[in-house]
């Protein structure tokens, strides 16, 4: 369904597992970029009332995502560290058309939103099957029925406003330079790293 060009490593799991407090802080963070995504969609394409309703409520759920992560730290004695880059997510948003109209803009930042959702569900997938936590499977069980459901949000609304432009040939060609720069990624303790 996400036709990603490469899957994640599974080794990746035992990466995450030699430091828990390390990732869960990282998705904690990834979940309130999350919701200020789709809230700077939504002040930037405000005139579309049908994409502000539905990702007013997508913000609001990935804030729930936020203190959920949140509540899983303080429940294990962590603290939520400083706020992480993303370097994979920064390296992505050098795909976007800077130069566009409003239009290519708009359907450019609903793939890129698309993008880091459907490889948070991939990433979510592989931590809910191999992760030896059961909490932890569960919980990213849960979240990655939720992230499968932000990535449709994004590409169902990308298609909808995008009227004139070839948006399934821009996004498999964002699912080619993803494919290119998640090679980079997979040997780190974070949720895209």
């Amino acid at each position: 369904m996400l036709g990603l060009k490469l899957a994640t490593d599974p080794r990746w799991v035992n990466i995450v597992e030699s430091n828990i407090e390390e990732i869960l802080t990282d998705h904690a963070w990834c979940e309130q970029k999350a919701a200020t995504n789709a809230i700077t969609i939504i002040t930037n394409n405000s005139e579309h009332e049908e994409l502000v309703t539905e990702l007013i409520k997508l913000a609001q759920e990935e804030l729930e995502h936020f203190q959920m992560v949140h509540d899983i730290i303080k429940q294990r004695g962590y603290t939520l560290g400083r706020e992480r880059k993303d370097h994979y997510v920064n390296e992505l948003y050098k795909f976007m058309n800077k130069g566009g109209n409003r239009q290519q803009s708009m359907v450019d930042r609903l793939l890129f939103s698309a993008m880091i959702e459907a490889r948070s569900c991939e990433r979510f997938k592989l931590l809910s099957q191999r992760i030896k936590d059961p909490e932890l499977s569960k919980f990213y069980h849960d979240l990655m029925i939720s992230e499968a459901g932000h990535y449709t949000t994004f590409i169902g609304f990308a298609r909808q406003y995008g009227k004139g432009i070839d948006v399934d040939k821009r996004w498999q060609e964002l699912i080619d330079f993803e494919g290119e720069i998640i090679t980079n990624y997979g040997k780190s303790e974070t949720i895209h790293g």
